[in-house]
This record gives C-alpha cells, sequence and structure tokens, in this order.
C-alpha cells in the first residue's frame, strides 16, 4: 500500500468502464488501494452492486446499454448508500448537474490525473464515514465523534463530554428506556448521585430542545425524537 492510501485500510471498489485501455490502467492504479471488481457495462454493474458491498464505486457517465447516470438512480433506488464517483468527458454544467442530481457524491472528468482520482475517493470514504456515524434524532442529527448537535437547520451546537456521553448511550438503544441507575453507572463517575443525571438532561434540553430525550414516567429516559 502506498504512503497515499495508508490514512486509510484497504477497501472495495466497483468499477463501471467499458474502454478496456481505459479500464485496465485505472484498475492497475486503483489496486495499490482497493480490491477492484470491474463491470464493463451498467447491467453488469449492477448485478454486481445489488450482490456484494462495496466500500466506494467509480462509474464512467457513458456506458452501453444502461449508461451511468442509469446505473447511479438504479443503485440508489435500491437503497444504496455508497459513495459513488462519477467519470465522464462531458464537461458542462448539465452533464455534471444530471449526475449528480442523479445520485452520484462526485465527478471527475476526463482525461483525469490518478493522484486526484484517488484523493477523491478518500474524502469520498472519509465523508461517508462520518455521516455514517451521525445519529438521528427526529429532525436533528447528533455526532458522537465530534460532540456536536445540529438543529434541523444544520446549526451546530457544542456538547460537553459528558452531555455527549448521555446522548451516545441513548441513541445506542434508542428504543430502550433507561433507568437512571443505568445511566449513572454508564456515563457518571464514581460518587455521583441520581441528580446529576436528571441535571445533564436538563443541560441538554436547555442546548436544544425539551423533546430531545423522552422522560419515562417512573421508569427513566430515552432518546427523543423532535420535530
Amino acid at each position: 500500500m502506498t504512503s497515499d492510501t495508508a490514512a486509510l485500510t484497504r477497501g472495495s471498489l466497483l468499477y463501471v468502464e467499458d474502454d478496456p485501455d481505459i479500464a485496465a490502467m485505472t484498475i492497475e492504479v486503483l489496486s495499490d488501494a482497493y480490491e477492484v471488481d470491474h463491470a464493463t457495462d451498467g447491467e453488469q454493474g449492477l448485478a454486481l452492486a445489488l450482490r456484494r458491498r462495496y466500500d466506494v464505486m467509480v462509474v464512467d457517465r457513458r456506458l452501453p446499454g444502461m449508461d451511468g447516470v442509469a446505473f447511479i438512480r438504479a443503485v440508489r433506488t435500491a437503497h444504496i448508500t455508497t459513495p459513488i464517483l462519477m467519470l465522464t468527458a462531458l464537461g458542462t454544467v448539465d452533464d455534471r448537474v444530471s449526475g449528480l442530481d442523479g445520485g452520484a457524491n462526485d465527478y471527475l472528468v476526463k482525461p483525469f490525473d490518478y493522484d486526484e482520482l484517488l484523493a477523491r475517493l478518500r474524502a469520498l470514504r472519509r465523508a461517508f464515514r462520518a455521516d455514517a456515524e451521525r445519529r438521528r434524532l427526529g429532525e436533528w442529527m447528533f455526532a458522537p465523534q465530534s460532540q456536536a448537535l445540529y438543529d434541523p437547520s444544520g446549526f451546530r451546537i457544542a456538547l460537553t463530554a459528558t452531555e455527549s456521553a448521555l446522548l451516545e448511550l441513548l441513541t445506542d438503544s434508542p428504543d430502550h428506556v433507561f433507568s437512571r441507575d443505568e445511566i449513572l453507572a454508564a456515563v457518571f463517575a464514581p460518587g455521583d448521585t441520581k441528580s446529576s443525571v436528571d441535571t445533564y438532561v436538563h443541560y441538554v434540553r436547555r442546548k436544544s430542545e425539551p423533546d430531545i430525550i423522552e422522560t419515562v414516567r417512573a421508569r427513566g429516559y430515552r432518546a427523543g425524537s423532535p420535530a
């Protein structure tokens, strides 16, 4: 593995390209960082995408039969959220827009530099991982790694370590009602009391809104679904 790809572990990649010369060169480069499955048309690519989970996909815009945009739409219709980079020889705004509107996450115009292709794929995987780690609370979003809440407009609200740990516990099992004793043992330091649980629930609600954490009478708390 090269130093350029050391930041991310070796991943799986679906590459859909019908030009044999371009495909051969690109696969050679991609294989340094990825286990590559190659499809020569959209139908074959879709069959692979439906059968196996990939970390990222690279898809040519112009393919025989099912073209790249149709392929991506079919993948998204199947609720496959894998990040997709579209390769296109057409650099017009309309072409780029149609690809992105079809469900592509990024595009690269041919001819392209292989270092840029690898960099864009790394960026897509980082962004996808970050998104996957976010947890939805109704119309709100909780990001445990960055200890932040995002309101429905996207405004970022910083949380303390304890506030974040409380929400992380609740969102780990969103249907479970956590007693104060459970929360106390999982989140707080020895010697803290049950009143600390109520205090931090209040802090989180005050920073966001009351429904972010639901009170279940006589039982405890669970993750809410605020509008």
